[in-house]
């Protein structure tokens, strides 16, 4: 049974409360985390150590130009604030998941190792993390023919038996979800900011009583939007994910960019971009980059999680003829 000690250290450490009385603190980024996390193992201790323990004594040799003992000291020491926003959040059902819960999903802990989100807010159904599936991505602003057609690819994921995996935005995000979840199908939206308010929205709330939805977060459930968390946001949609569809995207800019540059850098999921002959399209690009163009018959989508061989693999070795 995961320790309350160590959700609450881990919160602690890594959460923004909102506005507070004294001076701005700024919680530990990933990067920090993970060396502070590293440090602790090395020393057979962990994050809740820190609460339960003489903090000074155990901090004694810890070294760091940004995060200072003080800094710890003033992140730790925000119980009231933590008490208050937990319950809240519990109020409007939602959950929290840390990387040390049994039911954390392993995909982004086994692709993202330390760079996995140290905590994860959600509510719905915690087994769909595990569950995979396809990830579809691309602009807030689409053409209605790439809404169309992204509604009726969540809805044949649904009639496949995949989940559809996606940022949970306005536009692509929302079109592949709401495709599959009305075709009694399954999706996880793994959400940049508003996860409370989403939690109670009308358009997830049959699904989310089905069971059907788990809608998750690594930013505080109140959040608003902020570019730096959407783009941060967009490695979590393919690493939860066993393959992923770029439908449209910006040329060198935006997240559904970005997000798959650095896929295709990580090689996480495979990568399939739909075909789109639009001025000012990225599209065209990541297939230049590698990306993989996407069928036309998507009548067994399972074919999308395995990469296509390329032509170095399709050869022959010698002596094996």
């Amino acid at each position: 049974m995961l320790s309350i000690n160590q959700t609450s250290a881990v919160l602690l450490l890594t959460t923004s409360f909102g506005k507070s009385a004294g001076p701005p603190i700024k919680p530990l980024s990933i990067n920090e985390w993970a060396r502070l996390t590293t440090w602790l193992e090395d020393r057979g201790l962990q994050p809740a150590s820190l609460l339960e323990g003489d903090f000074c004594n155990l901090l004694c040799d810890w070294l760091d130009k940004t995060i200072t003992l003080s800094r710890l000291e003033r992140l730790l020491d925000r119980g009231v604030a933590l008490a208050s926003a937990l319950e809240k959040w519990q109020r409007a059902g939602l959950w929290v998941l840390t990387r040390s819960d049994p039911a954390y999903p392993y995909r982004l802990e086994q692709r993202l190792k330390l760079l996995s989100p140290p905590v994860l807010f959600g509510c719905g159904n915690k087994r769909l993390l595990d569950k995979g599936g396809l990830a579809v991505v691309g602009s807030r602003n689409a053409t209605g023919s790439d809404l169309d057609f992204t509604k009726r690819l969540g809805a044949g994921a649904a009639a496949q038996g995949h989940s559809i995996v996606s940022g949970g935005a306005r536009g692509i995000d929302q079109s592949a979800m709401l495709g599959a979840l009305e075709s009694e199908g399954t999706a996880v939206g793994v959400l940049a900011d508003s996860l409370l308010r989403s939690a109670t929205s009308a358009k997830y709330r049959r699904h989310l009583l089905d069971r059907n939805v788990v809608l998750v977060s690594p930013f505080n459930p109140e959040a608003g939007f902020n570019v730096g968390n959407s783009m941060t946001r967009n490695r979590y949609v393919y690493c939860l994910a066993d393959a992923a569809i770029v439908i449209s995207s910006d040329l060198q800019k935006g997240g559904t960019w970005n997000g798959a540059v650095e896929d295709l850098q990580a090689r996480w999921v495979p990568l399939w971009v739909k075909r789109n002959g639009e001025e000012h399209s990225g599209n065209s690009v990541l297939l230049q980059r590698g990306a993989n163009q996407l069928p036309d018959d998507l009548s067994n989508l399972q074919d999308l999680f395995v990469p296509p061989r390329t032509a170095d693999e399709q050869q022959v070795l010698p002596g094996l003829t």
